[in-house]
């Protein structure tokens, strides 16, 4: 037998890798064999108010933004007002405790005049007499504009002004209209904000056209700056992944409320990440119409309408193509993330489904080989986009860890949730990572917990654990986010204090 060629061996060997890397399209291991190790940008260009309260401080009655939750009960009668049948109908007061149908939504016109819409997103209005409340117009426009003012000593206590000037009043539990002069208790309802949203459309609407651009420009300059990136890349780093908004495709001016002027620091971004060699993924986190109903997707008052409409699936196409290819010469832009944490309770399969077709198509004319990223639905099954990524090439799956946000981390010790990391999410990730498959993204994780008073040391131990299962997802992984009020969700702050060791 002749014996074996050993420079033959080797150049077999290196033509079956390269066979490999072309047919899963794992172009990532051709530069410098590394995985993402990316952080998020959050809360720069798409706001979330959570991780900077101070951003809303300075707006008039910022209790009133644009999808405050609201409960009121009647001082006279005792009970609840309510949207009977959820909407359609007429407005009741006659409910003893409150929940879905006795909440209402407001859309901010100014700091006290109001929309407000019902649980089956109807609007609140007048019946043709001109006096009964009813909720049975889809159109705000139509529906009447109110005014809800507060009792100076006591903020609780509200009386409404309808649109004809008189003021509404429960004068039976089936009786609810707009013809009190003010002057007695049965106008005064008693109030419960029980929501709040503080994102784009809150921040910009609720300071309003005069005020917002440059309370958004000194946000824009200040929260994320060239010095960031150069930390990002001397920290061990290779990537980022910046969250955008839909709205910034259509600057410098977008539909209102929002204001223009966040795509020019998105090519700032572009430019700092190319100066410290750092990769690009591009993440469209909030679509119109809000794909999840959060204040990270700029909801208006906490509803889904993306994917309602063709109109929708049609404007983020157009969105999303536009990114690609205002950046596909960048040489930092690695990846494009059609849509982030499409709800499964208002979007279905079969919507995300032909929109992910669309988009990747969208992507591929202008970026033939970089890495379209699709995002698992909240509350969706693990491997339902396995279909659509099916015999498409550089394709991504982005799944989200956090040991928060459900009641099985309240009570869990903090060897619980690392034992949990190191056995949950390493078996999910393992059942996702396969070899003729997608790849999979761990686009979102963080070292925080609902574990109180734990120590340093364990921290550690806590993000040492992610960081090694993580680091199996075969495109990378990447920390939410680069800043934030709260420590243990801030890399930045984590680092620089020795909590997470890269």
């Amino acid at each position: 037998m002749k014996a074996p060629n050993p420079k033959s061996q080797l150049l077999g060997i290196v033509s079956v890798f390269a066979v490999f890397i072309v047919s899963y399209g794992r172009t990532l291991l051709t530069t410098n064999n590394q995985m993402i190790r990316a952080v998020n940008l959050g809360g720069w260009l798409v706001t979330e108010g959570w991780m900077k309260p101070s951003l809303f401080d300075s707006i008039p009655n910022k209790d009133f933004l644009d999808g405050a939750q609201l409960q009121l009960k009647s001082k006279t009668i005792g009970k609840f007002l309510a949207a009977e049948l959820g909407g359609g109908t007429i407005i009741v007061a006659n409910r003893s405790s409150a929940s879905g149908w006795e909440t209402f939504r407001l859309w901010r016109i100014n700091e006290t005049s109001f929309h407000i819409r019902v649980f089956n997103k109807q609007f609140i209005g007048l019946d043709s007499t001109g006096i009964n409340l009813v909720a049975i117009s889809n159109d705000d426009q139509t529906s009447g504009v109110f005014e809800i003012i507060r009792n100076s000593d006591d903020p609780s206590r509200v009386r409404i002004k309808a649109p004809n000037g008189s003021f509404l009043q429960a004068k039976t539990e089936d009786l609810v209209t707009a013809d009190s002069k003010g002057d007695d208790d049965s106008s005064v309802f008693e109030m419960t904000i029980v929501q709040r949203l503080q994102g784009e459309y809150q921040v910009t609407n609720g300071y309003g056209p005069s005020k917002a651009p440059q309370i958004m420009k000194d946000h824009w300059n200040t929260f994320i700056v060239e010095n960031d990136f150069n930390f990002i890349a001397t920290s061990g780093l290779n990537a980022v992944r910046i969250p955008v908004g839909w709205w910034t495709a259509s600057d410098p001016t977008p539909p209102k409320p929002y204001v223009g002027g966040s795509l020019q620091y998105l090519d700032k971004a572009f430019i700092w990440a190319e100066t410290y060699k750092l990769k690009v993924i591009l993440d469209l986190h909030a679509a119109p119409g809000s794909q999840n109903g959060f204040e990270h997707s700029s909801s208006r008052d906490g509803s889904i309408e993306w994917g309602q409409t063709e109109e929708t699936i049609q404007e983020t196409i157009r969105v999303i193509e536009f990114f690609t290819a205002r950046y596909v010469n960048n040489p930092s832009l690695y990846a494009v993330e059609l849509i982030n944490e499409p709800h499964a309770s208002g979007v279905s399969l079969s919507v995300l489904t032909k929109y992910y077709e669309a988009g990747y198509k969208a992507v591929r004319k202008h970026a033939p080989d970089a890495f379209v990223v699709l995002s698992n639905r909240l509350s969706g099954d693990s491997k339902e986009l396995f279909p659509v990524a099916t015999g498409l090439t550089n394709v991504v799956i982005d799944v989200h860890y956090y040991n928060l946000f459900s009641n099985i981390f309240n009570d869990m010790t903090v060897e619980q949730n690392i034992d949990f990391v190191r056995t949950n999410r390493s078996n999910e990730l393992q059942a996702i990572t396969t070899s003729n498959g997608p790849l999979t993204f761990v686009g979102e994780w963080v070292s925080e917990w609902q574990v109180r008073g734990a120590a340093k040391e364990e921290f550690q131990r806590f993000s040492k654990a992610q960081l090694e299962v993580y680091g199996r997802a075969s495109f990378g992984w990447a920390y939410w986010s680069l800043k934030n009020v709260n420590n243990h969700w801030s890399m930045d702050w984590m680092i620089k204090n020795g909590y997470i060791n890269l």
